[in-house]
């Protein structure tokens, strides 16, 4: 396969973004129809970016364990499996989900164009399970008043955390990524003392500059979410978003995790929940409820675009050599 051109997973913050959870409906033909889409996603893209050049339009499409399974038969990705739960001190659910569309750009308006565009398309056939509406707060801070997002690698280095390889070329192009909605409780968080709460973040609120390693407490949150393999770090690329909503009392953070190996993220889930070791687990799950918890597969933009309505005879019954 010669060259093969990711989905925009390393796509820089945006100041909008609305994250859609979809499960399609039973029947072949709704299946036709979600197979249809994936190949005209990037023209969609294309016709609703154009409007406003300046927008920085993206959309990435994930696909869910079952989905897959369902869309596109064999060979699947080797690390793809429905969300595993974690039980420990709190808990992290997993929940339905068979496609995911995260849509970013500088303004609302187009990520809601986008969004129109796909649900004209599947609205039909699919169940939203999951969608939420997230902006740009103040210097990239969550609803907590901590910046987010900091060590974020960029370039050849977000591409080397979340692009798969050679460890899997017949998806060499592709990503991993893991979602959970997190609820905040505001008022249980903004009672805390500041330096409690710097404790919990292993950062400064302020001037968002970590603190010491020495002065950080075994149980934060930069301190869990660290993994080291081989003296290597592994990173992911987040690119999490503050919602909220009044009327229902929600207020929160949309963690979404892209990663060449679902693997690296689930350690960090871990050491979140469970603890590490365990039972020295994660304080800001004092206050921070995880409601939803799902994994998808990211396909590379090459793969969408070549996907046949129907899905091929052999694909559907054993593993095939990919190609139209």
């Amino acid at each position: 396969m010669s060259s093969v051109s990711s989905q925009p997973v390393t796509a820089t913050l945006t100041k909008a973004a609305i994250f859609l959870a979809v499960v399609i409906k039973p029947g072949a033909e709704n299946d036709v129809t979600v197979r249809r889409l994936c190949a005209d996603l990037s023209s969609l893209l294309r016709g609703v970016g154009f409007r406003n050049l300046k927008g920085r339009l993206s959309c990435v499409m994930g696909v869910g364990s079952e989905a897959w399974d369902r869309l596109f038969g064999q060979p699947r990705p080797a690390e793809l499996h429905p969300f595993r739960e974690i039980r420990g001190v709190h808990h992290a659910v997993s929940t339905p989900g068979d496609l995911l569309f995260h849509i970013r750009a500088t303004q609302m308006d187009l990520c809601f164009e986008m969004a129109s565009a796909i649900m004209d398309r599947i609205g039909d056939i699919v169940t939203v399970v999951d969608e939420v509406h997230g902006f740009k707060y103040f210097d990239e801070r969550d609803l907590l008043g901590f910046v987010d997002g900091t060590e974020n690698p960029v370039d050849q280095a977000a591409a080397d955390a979340a692009i798969i390889g050679d460890e899997d070329p017949a998806f060499a192009g592709g990503s991993y990524v893991i979602t959970q909605k997190y609820l905040h409780d505001l008022r249980a968080w903004n009672a805390l003392p500041v330096e409690h709460q710097e404790g919990v973040m292993g950062r400064k609120k302020l001037s968002d500059i970590e603190l010491a390693d020495e002065a950080k407490p075994s149980y934060a949150h930069n301190v869990l979410t660290n993994i080291v393999e081989g003296g290597k770090q592994l990173q992911i690329v987040r690119d999490n978003m503050p919602f909220g909503e009044f009327g229902k009392g929600e207020f929160g953070t949309y963690f979404i995790g892209y990663a060449r190996s679902p693997r690296r993220i689930e350690q960090m889930l871990t050491n979140m929940f469970v603890g590490l070791p365990p039972g020295n687990y994660d304080r800001l799950l004092d206050v921070s409820r995880a409601v939803t918890g799902t994994l998808f597969f990211v396909p590379s933009a090459t793969f969408l675009d070549n996907v046949p309505a129907q899905m091929p005879a052999k694909q559907a019954h054993g593993p095939s050599s990919s190609g139209s």
